[in-house]
């Protein structure tokens, strides 16, 4: 877990992923090398099309390696894409196009239309448009401004590392607002674990797994994995050291949906047009980042299951009815409003240091924004409270007449409509819930209820 902890951390969690750079490298290294050995035979090389017959040993060698690797969702995606740009060599096409991103990904969501919304398909057909248009750009900068110098070994170096550097930029900054929607997390030193790790993982331990992958057959595989470990073992070290520099990694608050969809949409128009008006797209992928900064958390959140309640200090905060019940509705609600100090209980009986929350034996009251909240938690504070609170929050059934309050959510509620969370503001009160999230949906169960029950 502490590994795991540092790879995610530093920005280098894309390389744990069977996904687009393996199966590329793979199937790069694969294409490459086969080519490379077919031209050495000059009866071979001259006569017959050896590009293509690399081309369709690395489609075979792609496809054995996702079978080994569990041929995961993330992974088929990858080998249908490297699929389609071989295809593209055998059929003498251009291999890295935008059609062939279209293709890809109107293929996976034909197969699974669900994939549209996970995080590993946005991530990925976002940083793949990415870097097509940013070297589609530069290839034509290139071509306009006219041949470079002649090439060295230290130019390609430079060249190389500059490369790994302007890739990581790219795809970066194309998934980081995916990986703060989905995950709440922004690594801020991903460029610097990159720059030694990718070249590792690139030049020394995919070819040993390739190696160790091509010597399964004769039960040599361990001539390769040692050396492969070498390499990984200074990819871990890297992202251990990147992990424990300052600020490595900021929590940040939700990004709300409205949010990501500018950011999709100015980063596709950025991506797609080739003229200046592209550059209209960053106004919407601007937009999109902005509405981090117009998220307010909800002041009071309630489990669907009624055992963990939370509210927010004045100081921005959650505090918790419990710290030991539903601890996954509680990592969950903390990294979606991007706190990172430790989570702190309710008292067990008097005020909170900021006088927000007062508690007792049978429950809390719980005063913000111009409104006083009753969490109740025993029925004998409901006479009490019914007559006092504007909201009665109760993880318990209400039976009794409470016609006070402008709101009561009990345990019915919480059962029938799954999660609460309230915002308190201007003096009024605003309610979400679970089910208004999902909405009315074929798959959506709808808890109905009971004749004559409360």
């Amino acid at each position: 877990p502490a590994i795991m902890d540092a790879v995610r951390d530093s920005g280098l969690a894309h390389l744990l992923a069977i996904s687009g750079l393996h199966i590329g490298l793979v199937s790069g290294i694969l294409f490459f090398g086969l080519r490379g050995l077919l031209a050495l035979l000059p009866p071979l090389a001259l006569k017959f099309p050896i590009k293509k017959w690399a081309a369709f040993a690395a489609i075979l060698g792609a496809f054995a390696y996702a079978m080994v690797s569990g041929a995961t969702v993330p992974t088929q995606r990858a080998f249908l894409m490297v699929g389609l740009v071989l295809l593209a060599v055998l059929l003498d096409r251009r291999g890295l196009s935008m059609r062939m991103v279209a293709w890809a990904a109107m293929a996976i969501l034909v197969l699974r239309p669900e994939s549209l919304l996970e995080a590993s398909f946005q991530m990925s057909f976002a940083a793949v448009t990415a870097l097509i248009a940013a070297y589609e750009f530069l290839r034509q900068r290139r071509r306009l401004m006219g041949g470079g110098e002649p090439f060295t070994w230290r130019r390609t170096l430079v060249l190389y590392l500059a490369g790994v550097a302007l890739t990581t930029l790219i795809a970066g900054t194309a998934t980081a607002p995916f990986a703060v929607y989905h995950f709440d997390r922004l690594s801020a030193y991903g460029l610097a674990a990159n720059l030694i790790a990718v070249p590792v993982t690139a030049l020394w331990a995919m070819p040993w797994a390739v190696g160790a992958f091509a010597l399964m057959p004769l039960g040599l595989e361990g001539l390769a994995l040692a050396p492969m470990g070498w390499g990984l073992e200074v990819v871990i070290r890297v992202a251990q050291t990147v992990s424990s520099w300052p600020g490595a990694v900021s929590v940040l608050p939700a990004m709300p949906t409205w949010g990501i969809a500018s950011v999709a949409l100015g980063g596709l128009w950025l991506c797609l047009w080739r003229r200046r008006w592209r550059l209209w797209g960053v106004a919407g992928f601007a937009a999109g980042l902005a509405a981090l900064a117009l998220v307010r958390p909800p002041d009071i959140l309630i489990d669907g299951q009624g055992k963990l309640l939370a509210v927010r200090a004045e100081s921005g905060a959650l505090t918790f009815s419990s710290l030991r019940r539903a601890r996954f509705s509680r990592q969950t609600w903390l990294r979606r409003i991007g706190q990172e100090e430790a989570p702190t209980p309710w008292p067990s009986s008097g005020a909170s240091p900021d006088g927000r929350l007062s508690c007792d034996f049978m429950g809390c009251i719980y005063r913000a924004g111009g409104k006083v909240v009753a969490l109740v938690r025993s029925p004998g504070a409901l006479a009490e409270d019914c007559l006092l609170a504007d909201v009665i929050v109760s993880t318990i059934p209400v039976k009794v007449s409470c016609p006070s309050p402008i709101l009561v959510i009990d345990r019915f509620d919480l059962w029938r409509h799954g999660a609460h969370a309230l915002w308190l503001e201007g003096g009024t009160v605003r309610v979400e819930s679970a089910d208004q999230l999902r909405g009315r949906r074929p798959w959506v169960v709808r808890r109905q209820r009971r004749q004559g029950g409360t």
